[in-house]
């Protein structure tokens, strides 16, 4: 039996309906550039997932007057405290980094994408399409021809045509993959559980995030929305059990706070690593977000980063969309310069990220102790300034 085909054209195609593909749209829809996005997966994500929009990102959700609706959505994170065997080591102050937005916003990735997805769907009600898992892409001087199946092995096939292809696939990008493009980095021996849990302290004040410098590796947490802490355990170089058992028992061993297990909303195990694409352009398609770069999630810079990679090339696709001739993208100096910036702030991102990674790594005793003195000594410093600059993406630079 011969299966539907669907035939459609676009200015922009987007690949992928994450925070980095949506924003993307948005930005674009708000323009009036008429704009597509497909995504594999057959419904929006339920799962907290990413939390973490530093200021940079709150910048960005301004520009398409979101930022109240996100702030009120999210918990906001002034004060990060770190401490090792039951000792205050010191605090890092958000408010000196970003007087304006004193504050990174712990936001679940599921309330993150579905506040983009309304959005969207305001400003372009036919644009979003899911269940759609991309098979085919051909690039030609003009345009990209482009055929997808549904993901789920439902009937029908796609055959759209675009003058732009934006790869924001994620990690596994198979935009990337069929453009013959390879990734290279270093994976990290570090693994990691983590979990939502009811926060034992409440819902009220003392919503801080917490880092636990420990003998054993590195505790975290850090609040959310209703009441919940998001927390994550450094497990060694083997991992652990993925249980919410499990969990609870290694945060009780090295801090001594006590969780419920039953409360337990998301679980996760996860390992780290570091990646960038060879190259982000070809002549009709681009790469942003994790399909472009991967960095460790220790530091929760995954979601601005993309983010910002949106906002660097969304005025180069409006230019498209309205018309000016564009030749092969990786040929266009202002691309190509693009291309830098994003990987600039990859690398530094990339950069921050591993540093942070191996301050949480198991150490013995005597190192354990050194490390809180080399921790608490540079946070009775001016230089915690610093570090919550470097901590809130303060190193990003306005475009």
């Amino acid at each position: 039996m011969t299966q539907p085909v669907e035939e459609d054209e676009c200015a922009v195609l987007i690949v992928g309906a994450g925070p980095a593909g949506l924003l993307l749209a948005c930005l674009l829809a708000r323009r009036g550039v008429e704009v597509r996005v497909l995504e594999r997966r057959t419904a929006p994500a339920i799962s907290s997932r990413a939390i973490g929009l530093h200021p940079p990102a709150m910048r960005v959700l301004a520009e398409l007057g979101l930022e109240r609706e996100a702030v009120a959505l999210g918990e906001r994170i002034r004060v990060g405290r770190a401490r090792c065997r039951h000792r205050e080591l010191g605090r890092v102050d958000f408010a000196r980094a970003d007087p304006r937005r004193p504050f990174v916003l712990a936001l679940p990735q599921a309330l993150t994408e579905d506040l983009l997805a309304r959005h969207l769907t305001a400003l372009a009600p036919s644009a979003l399409g899911w269940d759609w898992e991309v098979t085919d892409l051909r690039e030609s001087a003009r345009t990209v021809a482009l055929t997808a199946r549904r993901s789920e092995g439902g009937s029908g096939a796609l055959h759209l045509r675009a003058g732009l292809v934006v790869g924001a696939d994620g990690s596994r990008s198979r935009v990337r993959a069929l453009l013959g493009i390879t990734s290279a980095g270093r994976d990290y021996p570090d693994t990691y559980l983590m979990g939502d849990l009811s926060d034992p302290a409440g819902a009220g004040s003392g919503r801080e995030a917490l880092v636990h410098l420990e003998p054993g590796g590195v505790v975290e947490s850090f609040p959310l929305p209703g009441g919940l802490r998001r927390w994550v355990v450094h497990t060694g170089r083997t991992g652990t059990d993925p249980s919410p058992a499990r969990l609870v028992a290694l945060v009780r061993e090295r801090t001594g706070t006590v969780l419920d297990p039953a409360t337990t909303t998301m679980l996760s195990a996860f390992t780290v690593r570091r990646r960038t694409a060879r190259r982000l352009l070809s002549r009709r398609c681009v790469l942003l977000g994790d399909a472009a770069h991967e960095v460790s999630p220790i530091g929760g810079q995954g979601i601005t980063l993309g983010w910002l990679d949106a906002l660097e090339l969304a005025p180069l696709l409006a230019r498209h969309a309205t018309g000016e001739p564009v030749g092969a993208l990786d040929e266009d100096p202002a691309w190509c310069l693009a291309e830098r910036r994003i990987r600039r702030r990859a690398r530094l991102a990339g950069a921050v990220a591993g540093a942070n990674t191996m301050l949480g790594r198991p150490a013995g005793a005597r190192v354990s102790a050194l490390r809180a003195l080399a921790v608490r000594g540079l946070l009775r410093t001016p230089l915690r300034h610093m570090l919550a600059w470097v901590y809130s993406m303060g190193w990003v630079r306005s475009r």
